[in-house]
């Protein structure tokens, strides 16, 4: 096999042919909430498979139905290498609206910006570049000797309408699948010279509270001070729910978080992260939730809860003298470390009880619940793709966080019992699901000379 140097070589050496394959996956609209689009995105998973299979991998374009997803499966040359699933999407956002972009979204083109050449398109940065920095990565090992681990690639086409083919299609597969860890390249870099690794994701409850009172809505003038109003018991609940300190009162709300280990303490604090700014950019100046907390652990580490919409008596024009039969409330509850969802939807519905007064009940709507994702700080994996990150960017990798949700990172830990490595290289003004989406050329090219790295450091 040859040297992780000669890989990276002929990743250098072959950098304009790597981004003319890009350009063609980009030219294909494989906008995946349209159905107009369809056969576009049946072309995209097709071009995809034919890659692979141009590559000598097996692959094929699986029916959904929804879209299609591609399955490939490459063996490396030592038989004791390990399994790695690799996991990309080849849908985009639709481009709207058409007429904020400077050109064409489905004509790729290279530009100038401020990190030098950029690829502007739709799906230049998600997913279409991301996904093809590793084809390229495994490119250049398959002529150089071969791949240094046994690769499985799952490329879906729905992941910007919720995936929602994929659950069924993880359970039927769930044998073939079967790695020893998930690679998901659907995330981004600290800063542009600085690489990252997406360690936490936030898990994510989501409940309806509706509070019913009166048996029909009421004159406040006649039933005005002796009738209970349902919108000021919700709204006593609602101010119940933290704590002087922004501390969420729900009891044993805080079973399973863990604080962060020191080291990676040391790392957030380091980073140049302006809380200042992070605030203003949405005009604010001042950080709430759990007092002695960063504004970066808030997000990243710790759990929250928010009311996301409150209905309840007339929100019409003008002013009715209405007192409701009801008011309802809904609820998100992000989720971090070992946080049992179910146990946080029961502990919810509790306090919400609790709270009511005689002759007002409850009814409880339940949106999903979801626990938190962690790859483990101390796995091999982790410290692996941290060394081949450094070795390629010379910067430390940031640990980060996502205060949001990756489904398919809990998929693959829920059906098929794996952790999943988040590597990607994105940059945060990429203007992703915006009009003039690109990915810096940087981006693309260490992006696959990163993701050689992280291959043959996987596999020892």
């Amino acid at each position: 096999m040859a040297t992780t140097e000669a890989v990276l070589n002929s990743i250098d050496a072959n950098r304009d042919a790597a981004v003319g394959r890009l350009f063609d996956l980009l030219r294909i609209k494989s906008v995946s909430t349209d159905p107009a689009f369809a056969a576009e995105c049946r072309r995209a998973a097709d071009w995809l498979a034919g890659e692979l299979r141009g590559l000598g991998f097996a692959a094929e374009v699986r029916t959904t139905p929804g879209h299609p997803i591609v399955v490939g499966h490459a063996k490396a040359k030592r038989k004791d290498a390990p399994h790695v699933l690799f996991y990309g999407h080849y849908d985009v956002q639709p481009p709207d609206p058409l007429e904020l972009w400077t050109s064409e979204p489905f004509a790729p083109r290279l530009a100038e910006g401020e990190q030098g050449k950029e690829i502007v398109a739709r799906g230049a940065s998600d997913d279409k570049g991301q996904l093809m920095t590793f084809l390229e990565a495994c490119r250049a090992f398959k002529e150089n000797g071969g791949l240094p681990c046994n690769i499985t690639f799952l490329f879906e086409g729905e992941e910007e309408t919720g995936s929602p083919s994929l659950p069924e299609f993880l359970a039927a597969n769930k044998d073939e699948l079967a790695a020893d860890l998930a690679l998901v390249c659907d995330t981004g870099m600290w800063n542009a010279a600085t690489p990252a690794i997406t360690v936490m994701l936030r898990g994510l409850v989501l409940e309806e509270a509706i509070v019913h009172g009166p048996s029909r809505d009421l004159h406040s003038g006649l039933f005005g001070g002796p009738v209970v109003n349902p919108i000021h018991v919700l709204a006593k609940i609602i101010a119940d729910l933290h704590d002087a300190d922004g501390r969420i009162a729900i009891p044993g709300f805080y079973d399973g978080v863990a604080e962060l280990p020191e080291d990676v303490a040391d790392q957030w604090r380091a980073l140049d992260f302006d809380e200042a700014a992070f605030l203003a950019a949405v005009g604010l100046t001042e950080a709430t939730g759990e007092a002695g907390r960063s504004v970066m652990e808030k997000v990243w580490s710790r759990p929250s809860c928010d009311v996301n919409g409150v209905v309840g008596g007339y929100t019409g024009t003008g002013s009715k003298t209405v007192l409701p039969a009801k008011a309802g409330a809904k609820f998100s509850f992000r989720l971090v470390g070992k946080q049992d969802p179910e146990a946080i939807v029961e502990a919810f519905r509790a306090f919400v009880r609790e709270r009511l007064p005689r002759d007002v009940t409850v009814e409880f709507i339940s949106h999903g619940a979801s626990g938190a994702m962690q790859l483990p700080f101390g796995s091999e994996p982790l410290n692996r793709a941290r060394r081949a990150l450094h070795a390629e960017w010379d910067k430390e990798a940031a640990l980060i966080g996502c205060g949001g949700s990756i489904p398919i990172v809990g998929a693959f830990k829920r059906d098929l019992g794996m952790d999943a490595l988040m590597v990607g290289f994105a940059l945060a003004d990429d203007c992703i699901h915006s009009p003039n989406e690109k990915y810096a050329l940087t981006s693309f090219h260490k992006g696959a000379r990163s993701w050689a790295r992280i291959l043959a450091a996987l596999a020892g």
